[in-house]
């Protein structure tokens, strides 16, 4: 049967911002500082076929899962007979071997630290990403962040329709068991954006890949530079006081 979102109503809230019970991180780009890297393996994978891309190529496909990633540029560059799982199976070996090694640092300033008070303060957290298990768990241990600090990891793998899709964020609602009007989303990419929006839930955007303008156009309900620029009270008032 399919999650549908729960809509919040004055009433069920008591506030405009209403009560947050789990906050769902994304992980490229608001977790880890990883999005360039991506993009630096996919250039890597299209030069083993002989094609030409740049990294900004795959600027707009970013947040779609690998295969979304990779084939999107492909269809753009009319590449032929393009098999996206051997593509993106490529991707994950170069990744892995060139790009997220453990411990390597590539987790933003703040992202620990604000685990921990969202955790401190009973509040439920999880990774919710477009990305493969595989990669999931490379890039939390090439950012010294332990899978054991989550209450939940969905990724990719499970399912057909990916964000913009909200179906991601529906599921770790539904493993948390807190309903959706009482999660907050923190995403990077304007299809996560769009996926929270879908799936009824608030939403911080960080502006680690895209611009300002570009994201205030998703409707997220705050912008902040990145992750460490964001404060508990943001995710429990909406950042009122």
């Amino acid at each position: 049967m399919a999650l549908r979102p729960v809509v919040p109503t004055p009433s069920e809230t008591g506030s405009e911002w209403g009560n947050v019970s789990a906050v769902l991180f994304d992980m490229d780009g608001v977790l880890c500082n990883s999005e360039d890297l991506s993009r630096l393996a996919a250039v890597d994978v299209f030069a083993e076929m002989g094609v030409q891309v740049t990294a900004q190529d795959f600027v707009p496909f970013m947040g779609t899962g690998e295969a979304n990633f990779l084939g999107g540029v492909a269809s753009v560059k009319g590449v032929k007979g393009f098999n996206p799982e051997s593509a993106k199976k490529r991707f994950f070996e170069l990744y892995l071997d060139k790009y997220a090694k453990p411990n390597s640092g590539i987790g933003f300033p703040g992202a620990y630290e604000l685990i921990v008070q969202c955790k401190n303060h009973g509040l439920k957290v999880a990774v919710a990403s477009s990305a493969d298990r595989i990669k999931v768990d490379a890039n939390l241990a090439a950012a010294g962040l332990k899978v054991s600090m989550f209450d939940a990891v969905v990724s990719a793998d499970a399912f057909e329709n990916l964000k913009p899709a909200p179906d991601i964020f529906l599921a770790a609602s539904k493993i948390l068991g807190v309903p959706t009007n009482e999660c907050l989303v923190i995403e990077d990419a304007l299809a996560g954006v769009q996926a929270a929006k879908s799936a009824c839930m608030r939403c911080i955007a960080v502006t680690t890949t895209l611009g300002e303008d570009t994201l205030r156009a998703a409707g997220p309900s705050l912008i902040r530079k990145e992750i460490g620029d964001i404060c508990f009270n943001d995710i429990l008032n909406g950042g009122s006081d």
